[in-house]
């Protein structure tokens, strides 16, 4: 058999980024969104570098010439080529195309050549105030230890001639360095607007306007801004030994001393001042990678606020939901039937009001939930606490390894603890992802249990701006098999951490049975399997078959494999991925019947369906879980069915708006391009907006 064909994973996730850069690119996008994006594309590369890459620069330092399939020099030099166009086209629109549109509309980017004179007393007083204090120039001196690099910080490097009383020694002049101070000052100030006129001017060229004073009497040569990423991979799911919270704390700091995976410096340096920063932080040449005039693009997330009119997204205000908003006790609209949130379309008050509820309820006994990354001010934890101080059985199962929210994640825990919650740590070899509530409420003499199933994290924040799913239902077959989540999870803490092998015996033995939660790691990739496996034996039978997968990831090689043999079956297939897709579609004889789009919009897209046709008796699937192997082996996850005929509808009309999209959709092809899903005579159909639209239709009618 021909060797099955799949995409990298690294160079599939620099696709998607490509696809956020579209959205900037995009001129029917409000001009300040289209600045969001720049931010997000940088954002997103930055995390990229500090991970993927440095994991693969590991591999390379230990001489691995071929790992896992993958072989890193060659990979890193495809991933340097890649993202060296992207930078290029990331500049061209900033450049080109954003900047004039904002002198446009009345606001102007100056440097400090181009300020205005009127300017130069607020430029000064502004230094003086709020800068200058911050500065600590360091001269670059061979041989001598060079100062540490603080992890995406932005530097500007300069030469200095020796003039008046500066002596350099035997050298003519020195290097340079200095830290923008982003931390203390904004990166872009807004100067005193004149004649109806706004300019904004970075704050690094602020510091370039101020810095003969700096240096009186010196002769300075231009000022070339750089940054350095760092290695962010804590490595903790190979560490199984001692107590893992400890090992968090402890690792956290490794974030801003990690190993360099990537030197961005203008592209107009000069050979030499580059050459002399390699040569002085003991960088190689592949660290370096070439940018523009400016960097930390991430910082346009606070680009000065425009009051003019188009410059955003219209607002969409979130919907009540039509049920819960008007039920006088959430408990009563959810045992009657099952209720479905649509997150960022209706409300969070929903949620947040669901704990409240439980934490003040006399009827309520116990509380439980898995937390795996919580709201820098979080509605959820007050709550939980709340029940704590009330006498409830409040229980909070806190993943610590959550990326780049282990801190939060243990404030939190802390917190929590103090207040009488008990809570529970990560396990040493799993990670916890799953997104349960558990709460019980005696009625009439007798336990009920209620349930939240999501697909989102409980957090205010991403709410606003994720597109999740959430699912309460006092259902026993949904709401009991949830409580056995929980005890599944005290079961799996009691272990010594040794790794058993997903789907084997002794795994189904390590807790609770599932007849309708599909369960990860032991039992998500057997039961998704056997769903496969059905819809290929009803197409080779002749009978129709069918499946709809909505993730954010699809990379798993088994299960791309069974898609595979899913559409040389016959299995008609239609994927929506947003992200990373390693699976190849309209190879011959292999994925003709794979249809796969990718939607990139307004919201982050990040909510699970798993659709199959299962012979006309539809089985329809929300879940924590991509379809990667980390998600199917090395996490507790839930996917869990939808019963409810009408939540059963809702779901299968959004899937039906998304893959219809003629917007924001691109279809995804055997050469990684991002063509845009336009068919001819289709009809404009914008997923995010219609189904905003469809729910504000529900409320008002």
């Amino acid at each position: 058999m021909a060797t099955l064909p799949f995409f990298d994973r690294d160079l599939s996730w620099l696709s998607f980024n490509a696809r956020v850069l579209q959205e900037a690119e995009d001129p029917a996008v409000p001009l300040l969104e289209r600045l969001t994006f720049l931010a997000i594309f940088s954002s997103n590369l930055d995390e990229f570098f500090r991970v993927r890459v440095a994991w693969l620069r590991h591999l390379k330092r230990l001489k691995k010439r071929k790992k896992r399939g993958v072989r890193p020099g060659k990979l890193l030099k495809q991933i340097h080529r890649t993202v060296d166009q992207q930078q290029e086209r990331f500049g061209r629109v900033f450049r080109e195309e954003l900047l004039p549109a904002l002198a446009e509309a009345g606001v102007v980017l100056v440097n400090e050549q181009t300020v205005a004179p009127a300017h130069g007393p607020f430029l000064e007083r502004y230094f003086d105030e709020h800068v200058r204090a911050h500065l600590e120039p360091c001269d670059l001196l061979p041989g001598a230890e060079p100062p540490f690099l603080v992890n995406h910080a932005l530097y500007l490097v300069l030469e200095r001639l020796g003039a008046g009383d500066v002596d350099f020694g035997a050298d003519a002049s020195a290097i340079t360095l200095l830290r923008v101070p982003t931390e203390q000052s904004p990166r872009f100030v807004p100067l005193p607007a004149t004649e109806g006129r706004q300019a904004v001017i970075p704050l690094d060229d602020l510091i370039r306007y101020n810095l003969g004073r700096v240096f009186p009497g010196e002769d300075l040569g231009p000022a070339y801004a750089f940054k350095l990423s760092r290695d962010a991979d804590l490595y903790l799911d190979d560490e199984f030994q001692g107590d893992l919270v400890d090992k968090v704390r402890a690792s956290l700091a490794k974030r801003s001393t990690g190993v360099p995976s990537r030197l961005l410096y203008d592209q107009r340096t000069p050979y030499l001042l580059v050459d002399h920063v390699k040569r002085c932080f003991d960088l190689e040449h592949e660290d370096l990678v070439m940018g523009g005039r400016y960097h930390n693009f991430r910082d346009l997330f606070s680009f000065p606020a425009l009051d003019a009119p188009g410059l955003r997204f219209p607002p969409l205000p979130p919907t009540p939901h039509p049920a819960l908003a008007s039920a006088e006790v959430l408990f009563d609209a959810i045992r009657d039937q099952d209720q479905l949130l649509h997150l960022p379309y209706q409300r969070y008050d929903e949620v947040l009001r669901f704990f409240d509820e439980a934490a003040a309820d006399p009827a309520v006994e116990s509380i439980f939930v898995t937390l795996y990354r919580v709201a820098k001010d979080s509605g959820v934890t007050r709550a939980l606490m709340e029940a704590a101080r009330q006498g409830k059985t409040v229980t909070a199962f806190v993943e610590v390894k959550a990326r780049f929210d282990e801190a939060g994640n243990l404030y939190w825990a802390e917190q929590m603890t103090h207040a009488g919650v008990r809570v529970l740590y990560s396990l040493p070899h799993l990670k916890v992802h799953t997104k349960l509530a558990h709460v019980t409420r005696r009625e009439d003499g007798m336990l009920r249990h209620y349930a939240y199933l999501g697909t989102g994290n409980f957090n205010e924040k991403t709410a606003r701006i994720y597109t999740d799913f959430g699912l309460l239902t006092a259902d026993p077959r949904l709401a009991e098999e949830v409580g056995r989540v929980f005890e599944l999870l005290e079961t799996l803490r009691k272990r010594t951490g040794r790794s058993v092998a997903p789907g084997s015996t002794e795994a189904a033995q390590q807790g609770p049975s599932f007849t309708h939660l599909l369960v990860a790691p032991h039992a998500l990739r057997p039961r998704v399997a056997a769903l496969l496996d059905h819809e290929i034996a009803e197409a080779q039978a002749g009978r129709p078959a069918g499946l709809t997968l909505k993730v954010n990831n699809l990379e798993d090689p088994t299960l791309i494999e069974h898609l595979y043999r899913a559409s040389q079956a016959g299995v008609p297939i239609r994927l929506l991925v947003r992200g990373i897709c390693r699976l190849v579609p309209g190879v011959e004889g292999i994925s003709t019947g794979i249809e796969v789009r990718s939607l990139v919009g307004r919201f982050l897209e990040h909510a699970r369906l798993y659709w199959f046709h299962h012979s006309g008796a539809e089985r329809l699937y929300l879940a924590s879980a991509d379809w990667m192997t980390r998600n199917m082996d090395r996490r507790v996850e839930v996917a869990f069915p939808i019963y409810d005929p009408a939540v059963h509808q809702e779901l299968t009309h959004v899937l039906d708006l998304q893959w219809h999209d003629t917007v924001k959709a691109r279809v995804l092809d055997a050469d990684l391009r991002n063509a845009y899903h336009r068919p001819p005579q289709a009809p404009v159909l914008d997923a995010q907006q219609a189904h905003y639209a469809w729910l504000a239709e529900r409320v008002s009618g």
